[in-house]
């Protein structure tokens, strides 16, 4: 036997082989029921309340195996007694006796798991399909985007010819990259241009929703749990089938069939809204998952706000640091004054930004080439004076 079931009154102990120190102890079978009633349910109630989940699913490993069960039943065809047989024998030759046993077990556990295996899948497809959605809608993230790839070939419009597209990737570059003194990275400098110039653009995160919760999503494994659903419902609704008569199953069927039908379908909705939107920025959906695709979003979004913060923060240092200067005057004053930022350098960004507004064909990589000398070569404080062109002779 695979298993053995002690019985006594308070106590039920189940022993599973092949670890022969693997005992465990479970409430007294009489804590749930009589055996008759037990057998009584199964056949015919379908009674969640009475045959609690936690018990279904133990009572799975106990299904007899049909070697088990011929065993048994030759024993009762050569019209031995039973009372010869141990109490756990007997036990599962009535057991063993009740009709399409495994399906009812395998019914009844499914009955009971479906609330809960719909709440947990309902929301990870909506958070896919609004973060798609919103990510391929907001003209502000769009927006943002032409702003830094205008920002990448102002910086090397010296070096190289100009970059019409970038991989999402480089958005963690930004912070990687920093000024010479290493006080800012691109992004800061970046934020202070959009805070300047494109104020509107300073909440485009709030164009993105549930992104950071998509990224914890595994859509392969959501698509897997919803084909198992669809498997133990067509089993439920082949033993509704069977058993027309009985009401228990004829409201689980028509009340979640809809409900399992909707979630097909929200299914297929969240397969193309996120193939769609991977897609729209020029990634494969079928080896970019949302846990690689959104997670950069989440961290631009994260660092953008820093970035922010840190712009604020120096402004009140700078804003301070003026006040105590204009409180007692000193030569200090004027050289600071002598280092303020021209206005130059962003005009000229603003012209690069018009001359986005031209889509030319995609030169896919080349922001990446951009970045990366940049961080070999840190970008300088300018003096507002552009790079002397070299003259042939």
């Amino acid at each position: 036997m695979p298993f053995c079931v002690l019985f006594n009154p308070f106590i039920l102990f189940l022993l599973i082989p092949p670890s022969p120190n693997t005992l465990f102890f479970v409430p007294s079978l009489l804590s749930y029921f009589s055996p008759s009633l037990f057998l009584s349910l199964l056949l015919s109630s379908y009674d969640q309340q009475a045959l609690g989940l936690d018990f279904l699913e133990l009572l799975e490993r106990f299904v007899p195996s049909d070697y088990e069960l011929k065993l048994l039943q030759n024993y009762e065809k050569e019209g031995r007694p039973l009372d010869d047989l141990a109490e756990e024998d007997r036990f599962m030759m009535r057991f063993g006796k009740i009709p399409r046993l495994a399906q009812r077990i395998s019914t009844l556990t499914f009955m009971g798991n479906f609330p809960e295996s719909v709440k947990r899948l309902q929301p990870q497809l909506n958070s896919i399909i609004t973060a798609s959605m919103s990510i391929k809608s907001s003209a502000k993230l769009k927006k943002m985007l032409e702003i830094i790839l205008a920002f990448g070939n102002y910086m090397n419009s010296s070096k190289r010819g100009a970059a019409y597209g970038f991989r999402l990737q480089s958005l963690d570059l930004l912070l990687d990259t920093k000024s010479t003194d290493r006080s800012q990275t691109l992004l800061h400098f970046i934020s202070s241009i959009v805070q300047e110039k494109y104020p509107e653009l300073n909440n485009f995160h709030t164009e993105l929703h549930f992104v950071d919760k998509a990224g914890l999503v595994s859509l392969d494994s959501i698509l897997q749990d919803i084909r198992s659903l669809e498997r133990g419902m067509e089993v439920t609704k082949k033993e509704f089938l069977v058993q027309e008569d009985n009401t228990v199953l004829k409201d689980f069927v028509k009340t979640n069939s809809e409900l399992l039908d909707s979630l097909l379908k929200d299914s297929k909705t969240a397969q193309e809204a996120y193939g769609s939107v991977v897609e729209y920025f020029g990634e494969n959906p079928k080896t970019t998952q949302p846990s690689m695709f959104f997670p950069l979003f989440v961290r631009f979004m994260k660092a953008y706000k820093q970035a922010e913060k840190d712009n604020e923060q120096k402004k009140r240092l700078e804003a301070q640091s003026s006040e105590n200067q204009a409180e007692s005057p000193s030569p200090r004053k004027k050289e600071a004054a002598g280092h303020k930022s021209p206005m130059m350098p962003k005009m000229d960004l603003i012209a690069e930004l018009k001359k986005r507004q031209v889509k030319p064909q995609v030169k896919d990589g080349a922001l990446e080439d951009i970045i990366t000398d940049l961080r070999n070569s840190p970008f300088r404080a300018t003096d507002g004076r552009r790079p002397a062109q070299r003259q042939d002779t």
